[in-house]
């Protein structure tokens, strides 16, 4: 991923919480009032939401569809809107601070603004400062990958997880060349430091596999996935590996009907034949009207 503290970026951290249509319209009516006196637009809030999708609304986006009541609770709650206010302020902070500067390395931009934040015993929550980190950020392939935890070793060398690639931890010091980081940050951990990396969920995929695989999944990985995505490993959430059978209704219970013989095919060109034929020939004589 790369990241990158824009202004733009930063002020689309106000519809965070979903449903950015229709709460950046709520906002050009009502502006800050939503966050700083929300007591004294509520009412007319209320009524505004409620008008939402109705014939003279089209202008608006409301398209003549009226909004789920679960959508009206969350724009009615204060704190929906005192939430992304914040995630603005951090942005903000974070700008004035860390810079508007392009980062290539999502790592290392996570890594700069959670030293900022301590050197300034700012402390945001995890979740909001995750959103704002990642509102600022966009996918990029060409990146280095995403690390989501690094487990480094204590004074015996031991770590809290074992290395284990084909179920996504790696070895810090030996990492497949498509997962090794910059130069710059060969030496960010111990070598025998294991990380795990945040998957792409765009370059998420399934297998079947049959139950009685020679060496079970991982052989099976090994042998059909790795040598062609040397990256991919299997994800070890719970429910993701399921055991059960498939059943082929075609292939069980469809009958198909038999095929018509050849010598009916042959008979049916042969009439066609003497049909056209016999076409032709009162084209010839004038017969046809």
């Amino acid at each position: 991923m790369r990241s990158q503290l824009t202004i733009p970026r930063i002020e689309a951290l106000r519809f965070a919480s979903g449903d950015e249509e229709i709460r950046e319209t709520l906002y050009e009516e009502f502006g800050d009032a939503l966050v700083e006196d929300f007591g004294s637009i509520k009412k007319q809030l209320t009524k505004r939401l409620a008008e939402w999708g109705s014939d003279d609304d089209d202008e608006d986006g409301g398209g003549g569809k009226s909004l789920p009541e679960s959508k009206k609770k969350k724009l009615l709650k204060p704190e929906t809107w005192q939430r992304d206010a914040r995630l603005v302020e951090l942005g903000t902070w974070l700008r004035e601070h860390v810079g508007g500067d392009p980062f290539d390395d999502y790592n290392v931009f996570s890594e700069v603004a959670t030293e900022k934040l301590a050197e300034h015993d700012k402390k945001p929550s995890a979740a909001e400062l995750k959103l704002v980190l990642r509102g600022v950020s966009e996918v990029d392939e060409a990146a280095p990958p995403v690390i989501a935890k690094v487990s480094k070793p204590n004074k015996k060398g031991e770590t809290k997880v074992d290395a284990d690639p084909k179920h996504g931890r790696y070895r810090w010091g030996e990492l497949p060349e498509c997962l090794r980081p910059s130069s710059a940050r060969e030496d960010a951990y111990p070598a025998e430091s294991v990380v795990e990396f945040e998957p792409d969920a765009d370059l998420r995929d399934s297998e079947q596999i049959p139950l009685l695989e020679p060496g079970g999944i991982e052989a099976f990985i090994e042998r059909e996935v790795l040598p062609y995505t040397p990256d991919a490993w299997l994800q070890d959430k719970k429910g993701s590996v399921k055991i059960g059978y498939e059943i082929s209704f075609t292939r069980h219970f469809y009958k198909p009907e038999p095929l018509r013989t050849l010598d009916e095919i042959r008979d049916d060109i042969i009439a066609v034949e003497k049909e056209a034929e016999g076409l032709l020939d009162d084209l010839l004589h004038g017969s046809v009207a």
